[in-house]
């Protein structure tokens, strides 16, 4: 018999993954924009099951309010909300394909060689207050962050740039 904490983990598991899906597989951007939105509430509901509430806050303000808002947004300023999205061409998806293989390929071996702690096994209790989350993410010694939060500054910059370049109308002439 399953826990009710298994069966928690595997709704939102399932949720997860097919919005992702569905995200990536629907015919209308906006659409797909709305089932990339909900696949990333869901892994915040995720990151809520597993105690680490600022990080799924984290998750609903940078992703949910500032990336899927401004992808939204560059689609309502195209005026394309309701269009259809271009067929892919038939060997941009078979590299597509190759290149995910490749990178599992990659990444699997990494992981297997590496003997990670589970919660019951860990020596010492990690203190999750907020006060001392904000002191490694700005912390430069060895359990700072401030690398990964200069970068999450720099991901929100690139889906600014994104979203300009979806916004970007083109000249009459120009295809």
């Amino acid at each position: 018999m399953m826990s009710a904490s298994a069966v928690i983990f595997y709704i939102l598991s399932v949720f997860i993954l097919a919005t992702g899906l569905l995200a990536v597989t629907t015919g209308k951007i906006f659409r797909s924009a709305i089932w990339l939105l909900f696949s990333l509430t869901g892994i915040a509901g995720l990151y809520f099951w597993l105690q680490m509430e600022f990080i799924a806050a984290v998750q609903v303000v940078v992703y949910v309010g500032g990336i899927v808002v401004l992808i939204i947004f560059s689609i309502f300023l195209t005026q394309r909300s309701g269009k259809e999205l271009p067929a892919p061409l038939r060997g941009r998806a078979i590299l597509s394909a190759l290149a995910v293989c490749a990178g599992f390929l990659l990444t699997y071996p990494l992981i297997g060689r590496y003997h990670f702690k589970t919660r019951g096994s860990a020596n010492h209790v990690m203190d999750a207050s907020v006060g001392n989350i904000g002191m490694q993410l700005l912390g430069t010694s060895e359990h700072g962050y401030l690398l990964p939060f200069e970068v999450i500054s720099i991901l929100l910059l690139a889906a600014m740039i994104g979203c300009i370049v979806i916004a970007y109308k083109s000249k009459p002439g120009d295809k």
